[in-house]
Parts: C-alpha cells; sequence; structure tokens
C-alpha cells in the first residue's frame, strides 16, 4: 500500500473523530478510530486501555470540557509497513470563554480489520 493510499485511510478515520464522534456525539462511533486493545495518555492522568474504557474517556471529557467541535491537522506522518506514526495538530471548539483549545499529539496508528485505526493516542495542550 503506497503512502498516499495509507494517508487518505488516516484522513477518513480522523474525519470519523471530528463528524461522528465529537460532531454528532456518537462515541460509539470510536469502534472505528480506535483499535481493539488501543491505549490512550490523556495529560495528567493515568493510561487507559481498550475501547470501552476510551469511550467512557472521551464521553466524559467532551461533556466536561464542553467540546463541540474538533479539526485535526497531520503535521507529519511515517508509515511502517503496517504501522504509522502520526504527528498533528488539534483544535477544539468548546462552550468554554477560553475556546478554542489547541492541542498537539502523536498517534501510532495499526492497521486492524482493513482500516487504518489509532492504537497509541497521546495529547497535551499548547500553552
Amino acid at each position: 500500500m503506497d503512502s498516499t493510499t495509507v494517508r487518505n485511510e488516516m484522513e477518513k478515520t480522523n474525519r470519523i473523530f471530528e463528524t461522528e464522534v465529537v460532531g454528532k456525539g456518537d462515541f460509539t462511533a470510536l469502534k472505528n478510530v480506535y483499535t481493539k486493545d488501543a491505549r490512550i495518555l490523556p495529560p495528567g492522568a493515568e493510561m487507559i486501555s481498550g475501547r470501552e474504557q476510551i469511550q467512557t474517556f472521551w464521553q466524559q471529557a467532551a461533556a466536561a470540557m464542553g467540546v463541540t467541535s474538533v479539526k485535526l491537522r497531520t503535521v507529519d506522518a511515517e508509515i511502517l509497513g503496517d504501522t504509522a506514526i502520526e504527528i498533528g495538530r488539534a483544535e477544539l471548539g468548546t462552550t468554554h470563554p477560553t475556546s478554542p483549545t489547541v492541542v498537539k499529539y502523536v498517534v501510532i496508528w495499526k492497521r486492524e480489520d482493513g482500516a487504518w485505526k489509532w492504537h497509541v493516542d497521546i495529547w497535551n495542550a499548547v500553552s
């Protein structure tokens, strides 16, 4: 699979997170974003493993922060066979007066069930 095809598939997954998960509040769509044994490393919190726990985290975090939108932008991506590493920035729209919030992130991607999905996800805010 060439790098352009992989990047296009990664974009599709990122759009699912933006439009389905955050835009429509459909947190069950995370099954199309994260691998089944994915891990997230949220800032200031313990590591969270597995899709169900990740779904619970995102539902609670989105509600607590008043997240209304997100826009992911890939800064760089390196494809290594069935794994890819993405460095990016995200802009979050929130109901809080400090909106939008900008974060930087690294995602390790894996190919699962014929799709590119987030396998390890770590981020922190840009001050």
